[in-house]
């Protein structure tokens, strides 16, 4: 596992906090930055998978 894995998948658990404290408390605001932060934490988790994947496939003969 890299580095931006680690990174995503923590950007993508904060948001999912964010945005069920923005519901609970009803504050759209904090909703909406916790949907912003769970997609760029996916985005950031894929690219860091991908990496590994490269990495991997170099790797085989």
């Amino acid at each position: 596992m890299n580095k931006d894995q680690v990174k995503g998948r923590v950007e993508q658990a904060k948001g999912s906090v964010k945005e069920v404290t923005g519901k609970i408390v009803g504050n759209e605001n904090l909703e909406a930055e916790g949907k912003v932060d769970k997609a760029a934490g996916k985005t950031q988790a894929t690219y860091g998978d991908l990496k590994e994947d490269v990495k991997d496939a170099v790797k085989k003969p």
